[in-house]
């Protein structure tokens, strides 16, 4: 039997100087391999280290990959990629993950578990060492981030930017992953909800990070990356629930005034209040549209897994029925506004009442607009589904 067949656990670490940390974490590893009784290896996923690290690395018995293709997700997919073992536990080289202590993740990937997540937050089971974690952090980032990846995509995982997490390897390759920097974790445990992987969370202790240097994480910069893929990844919420919101909103409030003024109390809403309800509805078919194109790209490009009842709505909403609805909304714009024109004239093209001409006039621009949305955009759609090699 080959070498490679007996590997059960690989351990990847990423690593861009990293000297001070690199060996005590290889060491701790390693230590783990004994203690269990895994055949295992240890993988760096160098991206371009300078400082002695790639030495260090290899005189502890470590296999190093180079990568060139600078990012924390490049390097963590060199190494993954690089890997022998069954399961793969993933963290980084900075000592604040105890690889010393990976009995709890390896056993639920034991059990059958395709995504094994750290969890270090309190909340669920985990402990923060004094001074592991930064208070805005521990307070703020990191229980909004995964508190948003958990609503948009129901998702069980209680700390979402843990970095310490096991996988195996058969469902890492089923997930691909197209992201290079930071968004990487997020990618994982995304593609692993949307995907239907068995997960679970483990509780594990993070300690201070042991490097004399600041960390390469930059709160805010990076916290924003994470909250803006989290939102790509999820058309559904940066498109379709503000849609549907503005409709609904935009429609009732053309429905309440289009007949005349509508009062509450001392409170009247009129031709102005019609025209926030018009611009309400056209961004709303807007964001529609963008939710729809959004989806059509993800899925085609593998962001996203295809979803059954999208393509169904996919395959009733062609081009055809597209042209017909827009045609109908312009058709109905044009109406009125040839409508209004003629009752004009009928008046010599004197004075028109202002409330009651301003009533049909947006009512029929809104039309008109979104006819021509409707119009162009079941052409855009057409175009991104077009069958290609």
């Amino acid at each position: 039997m080959k070498e490679e067949e007996l590997i059960e656990l690989s351990v990847v670490m990423p690593c861009l100087n990293e000297v001070e940390t690199l060996a005590t974490c290889i060491k701790k590893a390693q230590n783990s391999f004994k203690e269990l009784g895994v055949k295992g290896e240890v993988i760096i996923g160098d991206n371009g280290s300078s400082d002695g690290s790639i030495e260090s690395a290899e005189k502890n018995g470590a296999r190093v990959i180079h990568q060139k293709l600078k990012g924390y997700g490049n390097a963590l997919r060199a190494g993954i990629d690089a890997a022998r073992g069954k399961y793969v536990i993933m963290g980084d080289a900075d000592d604040s993950y105890d690889f010393s202590k990976l009995a709890g993740i390896l056993a639920k990937l034991r059990e059958g578990f395709e995504l094994v997540m750290g969890c270090r937050m309190p909340r669920g089971g985990g402990t923060l060492m004094p001074g592991a974690m930064p208070a805005l952090h521990k307070y703020f980032g990191n229980p909004f981030l995964s508190w948003v990846g958990r609503i948009f995509f129901k998702s069980k995982i209680v700390d979402f930017n843990c970095g310490l997490r096991g996988f195996s390897k058969e469902a890492y390759d089923t997930m691909n992953l197209n992201t290079t920097g930071m968004e990487f974790a997020s990618e994982m445990v995304i593609k692993s909800t949307l995907l239907g992987k068995k997960v679970t969370n483990v509780p594990i202790t993070l300690h201070p990070d042991g490097r004399s240097r600041a960390p390469h994480l930059r709160s805010w910069r990076d916290g924003w990356r994470n909250l803006r893929f989290m939102l790509l990844y999820s058309p559904k919420w940066l498109f379709f629930y503000p849609s549907y919101f503005l409709l609904a909103f935009g429609l009732a409030v053309m429905a309440l005034v289009i007949p005349g003024p509508f009062v509450i109390g001392k409170i009247h809403f009129d031709t102005n209040t019609l025209m926030i309800g018009s611009l309400s509805v056209i961004v709303g078919l807007q964001a529609f549209v963008f939710a729809i194109f959004s989806r059509i790209f993800a899925e085609s490009e593998g962001f996203l897994p295809k979803d059954p009842k999208f393509t169904r709505l996919g395959k009733r909403l062609t081009l055809e029925t597209g042209l017909f609805v827009g045609g109908i909304f312009l058709f109905l714009g044009l109406f009125f506004i040839g409508g209004t024109i003629w009752w004009w004239s009928t008046l010599n093209f004197g004075d028109l009442p202002r409330d009651v001409v301003l009533r049909i006039i947006i009512p029929a621009i809104t039309a008109i607009v979104i006819g021509a949305q409707i119009i162009f955009s079941s052409f855009f759609v057409s175009f991104l589904t077009l069958e290609r090699k």
